[in-house]
This record gives structure tokens, sequence and C-alpha cells, in this order.
């Protein structure tokens, strides 16, 4: 798959939303957060390179570009959420869910986003790097049976199954989020698996594992209020419901 050519596409999740799917606090909080299932999560994957790839802090160990893990292991990225910052992260996907549209009954959907598959992805996330990565959003992918790379959903308000939010107000060396992110796949879409592919040149990360079916709690899991807002669906450029302008693709 790491050969494959990508596309990420860039959309907006419908005017017909009031805004876009934003939820409210899954990093940094329990609200919503599932068990994590499968066992102890593995150690990451460490990088065999004599320099890693970017600057980490003495003792962290890149996890090589490319590898193919399974949900519960680790591995431990670095990337640039700006221009002039390195961010370390130590990530464990723990869990894959897929839920039904009508989870979301209570939005204003499009035709488009009520033809999804909504799937919940949790992951244990520790900052190992020495930048505070509060408010950043989560460095995490689904990549559908088109090897299309989808980026995460937000809502506007609290949305207990799977508060799919950035980090933390505040997320600094050494914090720990367990976080819940919701992706739409358009057209009934599947989610083969989730990537840490933070530009068009890097050799994807990737988790696979079974996806199960999302079961909710048993107070019900709903939303506590407002419509959703903001943007969320797909990054990059195809055409069709779920896509936006000017995709890119890379190799």
């Amino acid at each position: 798959m790491h050969n494959d050519r990508m596309i990420r596409a860039s959309t907006l999740l419908g005017a017909a939303l009031a805004g876009a799917l934003a939820l409210g606090g899954c990093s940094g909080s329990d609200e919503g957060a599932q068990p994590e299932t499968g066992g102890t999560p593995t150690a990451p994957v460490a990088s065999t390179g004599a320099t890693p790839y970017l600057p980490v802090p003495d003792g962290v160990e890149l996890t090589e570009p490319g590898s193919q893990l399974a949900v519960g292991d680790h591995a431990v990225v670095a990337y640039h959420p700006r221009q002039e910052q390195v961010a370390a992260l130590d990530i464990a996907v723990t869990r894959l869910e897929r839920t039904s549209i009508k989870d979301f009954s209570a939005w204003q959907l499009s035709d488009a986003q009520r033809g999804s598959t909504p799937y919940y992805v949790r992951a244990r996330i520790e900052n190992v790097g020495d930048t505070d990565l509060g408010g950043r959003a989560v460095p995490l992918y689904v990549v559908n049976e088109d090897n299309v790379l989808l980026e995460s959903t937000p809502f506007a308000s609290s949305f207990r199954p799977c508060p799919s939010t950035p980090f933390p107000e505040k997320f600094a060396p050494s914090d720990i989020a367990r976080v819940c992110l919701v992706y739409l796949a358009p057209d009934h879409g599947d989610l083969v698996s989730v990537s840490f592919r933070p530009e068009e040149t890097f050799n994807p990360i990737t988790w696979t594992g079974d996806v199960e079916k999302y079961v909710p709690p048993k107070d019900g899991g709903t939303s506590k209020s407002g419509p959703p807002q903001g943007k969320g669906g797909t990054r990059g450029g195809r055409g069709g419901a779920f896509a936006g302008k000017g995709g890119t693709r890379g190799g």
C-alpha cells in the first residue's frame, strides 16, 4: 500500500451542516472513551537508520517510516506541527469501530454524508517531544478502499460516543491523551487502515486490524448539545460529494 499513489482530498462537510461535526473532548479526558482492548500494546518498532528523519530529544527512537503495524502496536513518530517546530509522539491505535449514520440523526446531514459509513478510531498518544501541542490536530488519517486519505471529522459540541477533538488545550511533554476520532467514509466505504502521513513525501506508518461494531454504553452515549460546526470529511482532491478542489497525488 505504501508505494501506491495516495490521494489527499480537501473538503468541507457540506453547507447543509450548520457547521462541521465538531465534538468535544476525547483528548485529555476520559469522557466518551471506550476501554482499550486487544491485550497489551507492543513496544514501538525502532528505526534502523543511523540518523532520525527529524531531530528529536535524546532517547527517543523513531519508528521506521513505512512500518506496517497491527492495532495495539506503538509507533514513535515525528513531524512539523508548524514549519519551525518538531513534535514527537508515541502513538498506539487501540481500537477500530464501525457505527451507523443513525448515530448522527441529531445533525442536519447532507445527502452525501447520509451515504457515508462512520468509523471511530481510538488511540493512546503520549507527547515524547519537547513541544507543547495544545490545541493541535491529532495527526492520524484513515485510508479507504480507494486508497484515499480521509481526515477526521470534528464536532462543535460534546459527542459522547467519540468526541473527535484536537489535543487538549495544554498537551505538554510527557502528557498522555486517550483520543477518539470520527471518520466518514464516502459511498458506504471501508476503513482499510489508519495512517500517520504528515506530508505527501512521507512513507506512511499504518495500523490495520479488525473493525468491530460500536456498542454504545448503557447510558446511551448521546451528544449533549448544539449543531455540528466547522469542517471535516476528506483531505485531498477527487471529484464527488466529499472531494474538494485542488487535490494532489503523492508517491
